[in-house]
């Protein structure tokens, strides 16, 4: 059987005026670039004959240069999107979104839930000749679960798992502490790609500068603070299409340049060919022009949010919190800085999570009431415009990672501090570097935050409001920064995780998301945006993973 090659949901380029929650399907003849119906069975872009192979593509990325190209370490975005390149997963998902085998062939699970057996595909070899086996399966998971490995988004993917047992040479069962059954929508993605078991029996340091995969792309080099450089696998195998002569390129060399129009800049002068994190201007621009190409790939998991820290105050009182919402003007700030490249959510999932419950009635802007909320709280207006209760100021801290937010995310807080201000708050906005902001949060210092959480499917809420993320992972991050700690909410997403009838799983997640979001222990935003722009020579872009990171397996430069 053939399956596409994680184009779940191959995003096409779109009208301006409708990146985020109108997603183009792969044959959207409106789409302004189209992206291939599936990965290395197909041949080339519309209006190409066939692709041209050789050159190497430059990609400016401008997040935060990764610490670590071992996405199991940690586990954040950037990581995933270089990672790409060189590893592959054990699932995917097709083109309707359902999770399919991938360097897998097949699994099966057993009726109580408790066991999943995975058979991975023969003739797949990691770049350093091991050949893909079961052990891969049960040293890469073992590698995650490893406290010095020191991962978080990996660690808690595979949290479920207990034990894993080799049956013979292709065959691998998960033994499972709990039914969990988000595992294999997990296994697609890449915080827990299979990586050379040959290659993880050397020291941390070494793995994370040279990661070994079955991609299409190895490790070629890594200047730090200047590119990464892959090359092609010349024994490269698809999984998906055994016989294909893909990768076309030589390599890609992944450079950092964190200044958005120094990096706009770049691909204006051919010096680069594909960018990320692009400005919703730039993009609006770019999208006008017919020089660019445009790949917008909304995340899957959570939405964009701001969560408010529940376990300290002022944001322990829910009033306070329901202040806070009614104080901000959302709509109107998105309309002015996003240039309809962001609609807004009122949902705590994204918009291509199909689970995702939208409360429109419950965020809106109403300072007269915002002032309501305050003054029943106790909070009275000082000499100097700031509220203050038992002798304290309604001061509160948003840290913000100047390498995970867009100016224009941070103009919109600002918009809110303002605005906040009007009604008593005494906002401050801490601009900080992702060491620094990771730093903050894990001690505490922040009384609401807008924290990106990307994972596949609608299990994420386990882990941004389940108690327990209330607690940090082996790397020292905890994910549930609303400090949410409500013994019902927590029995509803355990249950929706260990049920096996899709739709009770859907119900309960219904209820759970409802329970959030009336305890006003988030603000929804919008999407997580991740846009992409690219010259016109760059061919088949859009075929993506599971967690929206571009795939270049078919990328080829026109000549």
């Amino acid at each position: 059987m053939t399956y596409m090659h994680r184009s779940s949901r191959i995003v096409a380029a779109c009208a301006a005026t409708s990146f985020i929650l109108t997603a183009c399907s792969p044959t959207d003849e409106s789409a302004e670039s189209t992206a291939p119906e599936s990965s290395t069975s197909s041949t080339a872009s519309a209006g190409s004959e066939a692709p041209s192979a050789g050159g190497t593509l430059i990609y400016a990325s401008g997040d935060a240069e990764p610490t670590c190209l071992d996405p199991h370490v940690g586990g954040n975005y950037p990581q995933a999107l270089v990672s790409s390149l060189y590893l592959e997963t054990l699932f995917t998902q097709d083109p309707t979104g359902k999770t399919v085998p991938y360097l897998a062939e097949s699994s099966e699970v057993s009726d109580d839930g408790l066991t999943h057996t995975i058979t991975v595909r023969e003739g797949i070899t990691f770049h350093d000749g091991t050949p893909l086996t079961a052990e891969a399966v049960k040293a890469n998971i073992e590698h995650l679960q490893d406290p010095d490995t020191k991962s978080s988004t990996g660690y808690l993917a595979v949290s479920s798992v207990e034990s894993v047992e080799v049956t013979d040479e292709m065959t691998a069962v998960l033994h499972l502490s709990v039914p969990d059954n988000a595992l294999e929508e997990s296994l697609s993605q890449l915080w827990t790609a299979i990586q050379s078991p040959t290659a993880l029996e050397r020291d941390l340091e070494t793995n994370c500068g040279s990661p070994v995969g079955t991609g299409p792309f190895q490790v070629e080099s890594w200047e730090r603070q200047q590119a990464i450089n892959v090359v092609a696998y010349e024994d490269y195998v698809a999984a998906d299409d055994p016989d294909g002569d893909a990768p076309y390129l030589d390599g890609i060399t992944w450079r950092f340049i964190p200044e958005a129009a120094t990096r706009y800049a770049a691909l204006q002068s051919g010096e680069v060919d594909v960018i990320d994190n692009a400005q919703p201007d730039t993009i609006k621009a770019a999208t006008d022009s017919d020089q660019f190409g445009h790949l917008d790939a909304p995340r899957p998991g959570a939405s964009n949010r701001l969560e408010f820290n529940s376990s300290k105050p002022p944001f322990d009182d829910p009033l306070v919190r329901e202040a806070f919402i009614r104080a901000v003007d959302v709509d109107s700030g998105i309309d002015s800085l996003f240039f309809g490249t962001a609609q807004r959510s009122y949902s705590l999932l994204s918009s291509v999570e199909n689970l995702g419950v939208s409360r429109e009635d419950l965020f809106f802007h109403d300072p007269d009431k915002a002032n309501e909320l305050l003054d029943e709280a106790g909070w009275e207006m000082g000499g100097d415009g700031v509220r203050v209760k038992d002798g304290e100021r309604l001061e509160i801290i948003l840290p913000v990672s100047t390498n995970q937010s867009v100016p224009a995310e941070q103009s919109l807080f600002e918009q809110f501090q303002a605005q906040a201000g009007e009604v008593g708050f005494d906002m401050k906005i801490e601009l900080l570097d992702l060491s620094s902001w990771y730093g903050a949060l894990g001690e505490h210092n922040y009384n609401l935050v807008s924290a990106p959480y990307t994972k596949v499917g609608p299990a994420v809420l386990r882990i941004l409001f389940h108690s327990d993320s209330t607690k940090p992972a082996p790397s020292g991050y905890f994910a549930n920064h609303a400090m949410v700690v409500d013994d019902e909410i927590d029995q509803l997403l355990v249950d929706a995780e260990e049920t096996s009838d899709p739709a009770e799983r859907a119900d309960l997640y219904e209820k759970a998301q409802n329970k959030v979001l009336e305890g006003y222990y988030v603000l929804p935003l919008y999407d997580q945006q991740n846009h992409f722009l690219y010259r016109t020579e760059v061919e088949s872009m859009g075929a993506i993973t599971p967690v929206a990171t571009p795939l270049y397996t078919l990328v080829h430069l026109k000549k």
